[in-house]
């Protein structure tokens, strides 16, 4: 990484201090700048401006806005036959908000794919603040009262920027998927952010949106940037996600 071509924030500058996108570096895709804080304000705006942190520990804090941007629209999701099978017999149900701070731990769980973790303690301290705010969520799935996997992520206005997802149990990460995207169908969301591609997402039927784009269209969706309430209070079945 090379430091001269890098802006570099420090905790005091204003939300608004970040470089314009077009100043991301193309190696590493996407870096746009270092440093700053993860406070409240910094945060929401930075997600709001197509812009998120992504470091490791030993790492300075890192802000990305990679081109293109992997994203979610209303019936995008593929759900293949065998998942709809699972389903439509399984017992597992989810829950919404319950168990955020075992959410975000399980997700920067080790992983025998990944070597260290970007979730740094950091990280955790700064989504579970803004989980006690109302701009994080956790979309969980449970087994006999087991939590088996989940996600997490922000709302602002009507987009979700998902962060990370954990499953304890093939497929319970995209059964916590599947119940998000129910959102996205009903109107309520109208973008679910997945950040980088991969080809676990694409396969899921994610997309690649150009970076301007992307950004154009959260003007619209965050403004106002409203905290999104409307979660339900019961579980939800496995079953019944596909009605």
């Amino acid at each position: 990484m090379s430091n001269s071509r890098i802006t570099w924030l420090t905790p005091g500058d204003p939300d608004g201090a970040f470089p314009p996108l077009e100043m991301a570096l193309s190696e590493p895709e996407g870096l746009l700048a270092a440093g700053g804080d993860l406070g409240t304000e910094r945060l929401l705006y930075a997600y709001r401006h197509a812009i998120f942190p992504w470091y490791e520990d030993g790492q300075p804090l890192l802000w990305w806005s990679p081109d293109p941007r992997c994203v979610m629209q209303s019936g995008d999701l593929h759900v293949s036959r065998r998942l709809r099978r699972e389903l439509r017999k399984g017992t597992a149900e989810v829950r919404f908000n319950t168990v955020f701070g075992e959410i975000i731990r399980a997700c920067a769980a080790p992983r025998r794919s990944l070597q260290g973790t970007w979730i740094t303690s950091q990280m955790i301290a700064a989504y579970e603040r803004l989980f006690d705010e109302g701009w994080a969520h956790s979309i969980e799935v449970w087994r006999e009262n087991e939590l088996i996997g989940g996600l997490y992520g922000l709302a602002i206005g009507r987009a979700f920027f998902g962060a990370s997802m954990c499953s304890g149990e093939p497929n319970a990460s995209k059964v916590a998927l599947l119940a998000l995207s129910r959102y996205l169908h009903r109107g309520e969301f109208e973008l679910l952010d997945c950040q980088v591609a991969s080809q676990h997402l694409l396969d899921l039927g994610a997309t690649l949106m150009p970076r301007r784009q992307f950004a154009a269209l959260l003007e619209r969706l965050c403004d106002p940037p409203k905290a999104f309430e409307n979660w339900p209070s019961d579980p939800i079945t496995a079953s019944g996600l596909m009605q």
